[in-house]
C-alpha cells in the first residue's frame, strides 16, 4: 500500500475494569473517525498495572486466548470499524501466564499470539511474579494495512527486538507500553531515554515507530505507599527517528500520522543496511557474556 495512517493513544486505568474497556473503545472510535487504519493501545489497557506489587490475587485477571472477553470485544470492534488493532492482554495458558499480544485485523479476525520476550523485575515492575518469558519468538503480522512488527514494553529497550522484526519484513514497529516513575529510584525520569531508545531503533532500521504509554497515578492494593505515576508521552516517529507527533505526560487522547511506506522502503534500499549485514560475524549475540561461539575465536583458557 502507499500511505498508511497510524494512531497512538494514551489513557489512565483504574480498578473499574469495565470503564477501562469503555475508555479504550472510545479512543479507538475517535481515531478511526479521524481516518486511522492502525490504532495502538497501551500495554495491559484492560487493567491497572498490577505488576506494581506482588500478590497472587492478580492472576485471576488472566484470560485464555480462545475465551478472552477483551480480545473478543476489540476484535469485533476492529471488524466493525475496518481498522487493525494490536491488543495487549494478560494471558493464561494452562498453568502458565504470559504478557501477550494479539492483532485484530480489519475484518475482525484475530491473527494469533505474541508473548512478551523480555520480562523485567524491579521495584514497581514486578513482572516476573506474573509472567513467564515468551516462547513464541518475535512475530510480524500481515494485516489489511501492511506488515507490522510489534514488541511489548521492556522488549523495546533491546535493539535485537527491533532488528529481528525488521529482518522479518516489518514496515512499521509498534510498542505498547506501561512506564513511568521508578519507586526504587525516586529521582529518575526515564522519559527522554525511553523515547530516544525507540527513535534509535527507527533510525538504525529505517522504520517508523509508534509507541503508546499509559498515564495517571496508580497505587498498590496491598501498600498505599507504593505508587507510580505513568508519564504518557506516547509518540510517532519517522524512519529516521524524527518525532512526528508526541503527546504530553497527562492528557488522554489520540495522535494520528500519515506514513509514506513506499518512500521509506526506497530509502531502506538506498542505504543498504540490510545488504551489508554480516550475520556470520555476530556470534557474540548468541551468548549471554559476549563470547564468540565459534571455537576458532575463543580466547585460550576461557
Amino acid at each position: 500500500m502507499s500511505m498508511l495512517t497510524v494512531a497512538t493513544t494514551q489513557m489512565p486505568c483504574t480498578w473499574n475494569l469495565e470503564h477501562n474497556l469503555d475508555q479504550a473503545e472510545q479512543l479507538v472510535r475517535e481515531a478511526a473517525a479521524q481516518g486511522a487504519q492502525v490504532i495502538l493501545l497501551q500495554e495491559l489497557f484492560a487493567t491497572p498495572y498490577f505488576c506494581i506489587e506482588q500478590h497472587h490475587k492478580h492472576l485471576a485477571l488472566a484470560e485464555e486466548y480462545a475465551h478472552s472477553r477483551v480480545l473478543k470485544r476489540f476484535a469485533a470492534l476492529a471488524g466493525e470499524l475496518g481498522v487493525v488493532l494490536p491488543l495487549s492482554w494478560y494471558e493464561r495458558a494452562g498453568n502458565a501466564y504470559f504478557n501477550s499480544l494479539s492483532v485484530a485485523d480489519a475484518d475482525g479476525r484475530l491473527l494469533g499470539v505474541y508473548r512478551k520476550t523480555h520480562i523485567p523485575n524491579a521495584i514497581g515492575y514486578q513482572e516476573k511474579e506474573y509472567f513467564s518469558p515468551g516462547d513464541t519468538g518475535f512475530r510480524v503480522w500481515d494485516t489489511a494495512f501492511g506488515r507490522l512488527g510489534i514488541g511489548i514494553c521492556w522488549d523495546q529497550w533491546f535493539p535485537e527486538t527491533a532488528r529481528c522484526l525488521a529482518l522479518q519484513g516489518a514496515e512499521v514497529l509498534l510498542f505498547p507500553t506501561a512506564i513511568g516513575s521508578e519507586p526504587g529510584a525516586a529521582d529518575l525520569d526515564s522519559r527522554d531515554h525511553w523515547q530516544m531508545t525507540m527513535r534509535g531503533h527507527a533510525a538504525a532500521n529505517l522504520l517508523p515507530v509508534v509507541a503508546a504509554n499509559r498515564i495517571g497515578r496508580e497505587v498498590a492494593t496491598t501498600d498505599p505507599a507504593l505508587q507510580m505515576s505513568f508519564y504518557g508521552s506516547s509518540f510517532i516517529c519517522n524512519h529516521k527517528g524524527r518525532l512526528l507527533a508526541e503527546a504530553d505526560r497527562e492528557t488522554p487522547g489520540v495522535l494520528l500520522q500519515a506514513l509514506d511506506l513506499p518512500s521509506m522502503r526506497e530509502e531502506r534500499l538506498t542505504w543498504g543496511i540490510y545488504r551489508d549485514r554480516r550475520p556470520d560475524m555476530y556470534g557474540a549475540l548468541l551468548s549471554l557474556d559476549g563470547r564468540h561461539l565459534d571455537p576458532r575465536w575463543t580466547t585460550q583458557g576461557v
